[in-house]
């Protein structure tokens, strides 16, 4: 089994990443920036989208789906690319097709057209995420400089995270919501220059083409996604929402025979072998499920129930996304010294309590009640996310770092894939938005529990 150097011996240098160019990280960093800024002006938008789309519940959820399911549908696909492609070549395709469809978003004249163009970023981020993380991997050979970059990385999230609520705000108040699609060009295009400036070019892993597991992963996600997302408004027991369970369970078999008998698989199952590789890649997915589902309604409560603007209810989401930056910051510094369970368990207890917290709204709670709840969520989500990746990454192959990478990221958008789908399903089968917000929160907080048993029971320190 493969062992990397532990995390107490890559604390014992804490001025590693010091010693080398700091440059590297800027350039990943920017285009991992772009993509989690995304996702969260996107969602203090969704108010304006509808009004000036005129898109329902259902084809909001599409809106924020169809670029997660994209996402999570290539992500493993783009780290078996950009292994055998060159992951600096295909980090810059994917920063371009972002960039581009981020355009195509903001000129949408339709939902369907948005939709569309939603799926487009979703490839874009597909293939430059995975590869960001394998660059890290290629610029920064000492364990140590390796952790610590690792939790800047993860620290650039959770400053996207923070900022993007109050930008997202700002730009659907002042400019309309098209802006915040008009927002990732210029970013793009300074990720571009900076990938061609300064990242390094690592040696190429071949690894064979999996069009049939890719295909399968696809179908699987989709029917997934549309029954989640179609039971709102049809019903549970509606053809359209049968009809999709039976397709994902279909694909989903099909997906995992098809890995198994491949000579040269897209998601090799023995990476799997390893339970702590296989516990941090559900949590991952658990952490998104509750964390996005809980944004996305959290963002329809402040704007629609509470009747904020945007502006304000990114500031009221603030708190929530500021906790972020010191969270993804404290895990990198704690799990440099006691390994990634300690900081995943503590985080995903602290997110649960938070989440569940959000049961007590209604129309006319006061916002301080609010606080404490949206605290404890992102200091708890922004603990477990580097843990749990760099858990990943540790207990894999050096030389299958690029699937290690788009695996657990798989897992996370896949999680924010069925956390929208299912909460937004939950409000809009209600008659009154609170009870189904109620029941979200609280099946939010239930995935972050049960991330933390399943991270007590089997993820290990790498010792």
């Amino acid at each position: 089994m493969h062992r990397s150097p532990s995390f107490a011996e890559a604390a014992g240098d804490s001025r590693a990443l010091s010693r080398s160019s700091p440059w590297p990280l800027i350039a990943v960093c920017v285009g991992y920036f772009m993509v989690i800024l995304d996702t969260m002006v996107v969602n203090v938008a969704l108010p304006a989208i509808s009004r000036g789309l005129h898109a329902t519940t259902t084809g909001l959820e599409w809106v924020v789906d169809a670029y997660s399911l994209v996402f999570a549908a290539t992500l493993l696909s783009g780290g078996a690319f950009g292994d055998r492609r060159g992951a600096k070549r295909v980090f810059q395709v994917g920063m371009a097709v972002f960039a581009l469809s981020s355009l195509g978003c903001g000129l949408s004249p339709t939902t369907g057209v948005l939709v569309i163009a939603r799926c487009a970023q979703g490839l874009g981020a597909g293939l430059a995420v995975p590869a960001s993380l394998s660059l890290l991997q290629a610029a920064y050979h000492d364990q140590a400089a390796r952790g610590r970059a690792l939790g800047i990385w993860g620290a650039v999230a959770g400053v996207a995270a923070a900022t993007g609520p109050v930008v997202g705000g700002a730009l659907v108040s002042g400019l309309g919501w098209r802006s915040v699609f008009f927002l990732n060009v210029p970013i793009g295009g300074a990720g571009l220059l900076l990938a061609a400036w300064r990242l390094p070019a690592p040696p190429r892993r071949p690894h064979g083409a999996d069009p049939s597991g890719q295909l399968a992963a696809v179908v699987s996600l989709v029917g997934l996604t549309a029954a989640l997302i179609e039971a709102g408004a049809a019903g549970w027991t509606a053809p359209v929402v049968v009809t999709g369970f039976a397709v994902f369970v279909l694909a989903a078999a099909a997906f995992v025979a098809v890995e198994h008998r491949a000579s040269r698989p897209m998601l090799p199952l023995s990476m799997f072998s390893s339970s702590t590789f296989s516990a941090a890649t559900v949590v991952g997915l658990l952490i998104n499920l509750g964390f996005y589902g809980e944004l996305f309604v959290m963002s329809l409560y402040l704007q629609q129930l509470r009747g904020m603007s945007a502006l304000r209810a990114g500031v009221a989401l603030l708190p929530q996304a500021a906790m972020a930056v010191i969270g993804s910051t404290a895990s990198g510094r704690v799990m440099a010294r006691t390994g990634p369970r300690l900081p995943m368990v503590a985080g995903l207890l602290l997110g649960s309590a938070g989440l569940a917290s959000l049961v007590v709204v209604g129309a006319h709670s006061s916002y301080g009640l609010l606080v404490a709840p949206f605290m404890a969520t992102g200091l708890g989500m922004s603990l477990v996310m580097p843990a749990a990746t760099a858990a990943v990454m540790e207990a894999a192959p050096p030389d299958r770092a690029g699937l290690a990478s788009a695996t657990v990221n798989a897992a996370r958008q896949v999680g924010g894939v069925i956390g929208v789908a299912l909460l937004g399903t939950l409000v809009a089968a209600r008659a009154t938005f609170l009870p189904g917000l109620r029941a979200g929160v609280l099946a939010a907080a239930g995935a972050f529990l049960l991330g933390a048993v399943l991270t007590a029971r089997s993820v290990c320190d790498v010792a």
